[in-house]
């Protein structure tokens, strides 16, 4: 039995969203979808097995939210997410209480998402 769980995050601008999902975590856009050319959008984005919803639609989730990512190369996806140059965010990698080497990012809605390198002993 295998288990994918996939974070719906509340998003309040689409342009915002893509900024930085996309061009600064460097996300794929895997699909979107609308009811009405004017209502608000549901979307999937990902980066290998790692993947977000990203929604409008008010009453899907809690802005303001946490996401825990474990990754096996940590110092690999900070380069990649720091030399993209988003103006609004300069993550810091760090040990945390824990010992695992850890840097967090915030979306524009306040939504944080640590990435975190178990470390083995």
């Amino acid at each position: 039995m295998q288990f994918q769980a996939i974070p719906i995050i509340r998003i309040f601008d689409e342009k915002k969203a893509r900024e930085f999902y996309l061009d600064f975590l460097g996300m794929s856009l895997d699909w979107e979808h609308r009811f009405e050319d004017d209502y608000p959008i549901y979307m999937q984005v990902s980066k290998g097995n790692l993947v977000f919803h990203l929604s409008e639609h008010s009453g899907d989730c809690s802005p303001g939210s946490k996401t825990f990512v474990n990754t096996d190369d940590i110092e690999g996806l900070y380069q990649e997410v720091i030399s993209r140059g988003y103006r609004y965010s300069r993550p810091e990698v760090t040990t945390a209480p824990w010992g695992d080497k850890v840097f967090e990012v915030v979306d524009p809605f306040s939504n944080r998402i640590l990435f975190n390198e178990p470390q083995t002993t």
